[in-house]
């Protein structure tokens, strides 16, 4: 009986982070475009469903914020100016660089969430998760950009000739420092609370 609602409360769960992410995906309060790129605060919920259903849970969530990335390149939910230029050198490549880091930042951060309430308390692992949602996003974010894109004409013209490290601080700086301050805030408000109301254990 109580494996039967534990499964209830994390199908309930499920629908829900779904819902909340397809609401900010498709307004501005997922994406604030600044630019090339956009200030995502769809790790937000990415990082709760993460704390709240582990890993795979994490993964599923994740894979409804890359569906909903990739939709914005052909302009469903919104518009990514990066996106569409992306989709029109490679439709694939594009569905997969905006597919797979998230799936990826949802099983990763689900795993790490595990490992840190073990090292660290409920309460400061639901910080450093936010933390992590944010900044790992980022990073896999750029590296998918650069492994499928960066000998294109696009990249190669963004990146303007500089050191490549310089480029990526200066192109993801401010958005990247926003998502994460505002991701570990409210991830690990939200996480601890529900700690606390003994929803997640």
């Amino acid at each position: 009986m109580k494996k039967s609602n534990e499964k209830v409360v994390k199908l309930v769960l499920t629908a829900l982070f779904t819902a909340i992410m397809i609401i900010m995906s498709t307004t501005p309060l997922g994406y604030l475009n600044i630019g090339p790129l956009a200030i995502t605060l769809n790790v937000i919920p990415l990082g709760i469903a993460a704390i709240s259903l582990g890993p795979v849970g994490g993964s599923v969530i994740g894979a409804v914020f890359g569906i909903t990335s990739f939709l914005q390149c052909i302009g469903i939910g919104g518009v990514s100016a990066m996106g569409t230029v992306l989709f029109q050198i490679s439709p694939v490549l594009a569905f997969i660089q905006r597919f797979v880091p998230r799936v990826l930042d949802g099983l990763i951060i689900g795993l790490l969430h595990k490992y840190f309430v073990k090292k660290a308390g409920n309460k400061i692992s639901c910080f450093i998760t936010g933390f992590l949602a944010a900044f790992i996003n980022t990073a896999l974010f750029i590296t998918s950009l650069f492994l499928c894109f960066g000998n294109t004409e696009y990249i190669q013209e963004l990146v303007g000739g500089r050191n490549i490290i310089i480029f990526i601080c200066s192109f993801v700086g401010i958005n990247a420092v926003f998502e994460m301050i505002a991701s570990t805030i409210v991830t690990g408000s939200i996480g601890s609370a529900l700690y606390k109301a003994k929803v997640v254990k």
